[in-house]
């Protein structure tokens, strides 16, 4: 890794008042934050505001991680689609007026009918993502897709799925790899291994490698000494952000330590 780059995403105080959430991160003294743009934090005018004015006196860099409660890339309704693709365009609009670094966005879900249309959410899943990627372009925003968690229907998870992936979209959309989610699988050696060239963010958090809990790092069954030493070997020179929801600020340090 050229240069450390920790960073802390707001997940753990997403319950938590926007303006709560805001003192927490000038209180973190963290340079890099990523900001959820849902629930109580949804980004609107006033709030991109706020947040933009603290980078400026604070010296913080943002990172946007798309919405994701009631959002699915891949749904068969068109009437959906349309709307789901109106509120992401807004949160790519709005990481772009926060100077973003990066727009991270989850992919699609299977649905109740999926098993009488065999492939077709894979397909809107492949089609929307290079639709998205289009939009962030011409937003001048830098965008990556996520790793997402067992057990649930997502359709990409595993390494398989990201290969296929990057097989069939041509598009510049880098990998955001989510460490607590490949331990779910047990393929975090295999993400580094296999995806070196198109990681460009990275999430952070631990987990009893059966359920997605967010946990502080060391407070699970990831071998975080390992994940440091196979991150190093790699090139890459993006940011590691916690998405710890617990033991926050310990997590942080834990990290910096590792990555030293």
């Amino acid at each position: 890794m050229a240069e450390q780059k920790i960073g802390l995403s707001t997940l753990h105080c997403l319950g938590k008042p926007f303006a709560q959430m805001s003192e927490r991160i000038v209180e973190a003294k963290v340079r890099y934050v990523e900001v959820v743009d849902d629930g109580l934090h949804a980004l609107d005018n006033r709030k991109t505001l706020t947040l933009k004015n603290l980078g400026e006196s604070y010296n913080l860099k943002y990172s946007v991680h798309a919405p994701f409660a009631d959002i699915n890339i891949a749904s068969p309704s068109d009437f959906m689609l349309k709307a789901m693709l109106k509120r992401l365009e807004k949160s790519i609009a709005n990481a772009n007026s926060l100077d973003a670094y990066m727009w991270v966005f989850h992919p699609g879900l299977k649905t109740g009918i999926s098993m009488f249309y065999p492939n077709a959410d894979w397909i809107q899943n492949r089609e929307t993502a290079r639709l998205l990627s289009k939009i962030a372009d011409d937003y001048g925003v830098r965008i990556a897709i996520e790793n997402v968690p067992e057990p649930y229907p997502f359709l990409m998870k595993g390494t398989a799925d990201f290969e296929k992936f990057y097989k069939e979209v041509n598009e510049p959309i880098g990998l955001a790899l989510d460490v607590g989610h490949a331990n779910l699988n047990g393929q975090i050696e295999q993400f580094l291994a296999n995806f070196a060239d198109k990681i460009v963010h990275v999430h952070v958090h631990d987990n009893n490698g059966r359920e997605d809990q967010h946990l502080g790092i060391g407070y699970g069954t990831v071998n975080w000494e390992k994940f440091a030493k196979l991150l190093k070997k790699t090139e890459f020179n993006g940011v590691v952000i916690v998405e710890s929801i617990e033991h926050v600020m310990e997590s942080v340090e834990k990290i910096k330590q590792l990555l030293v």
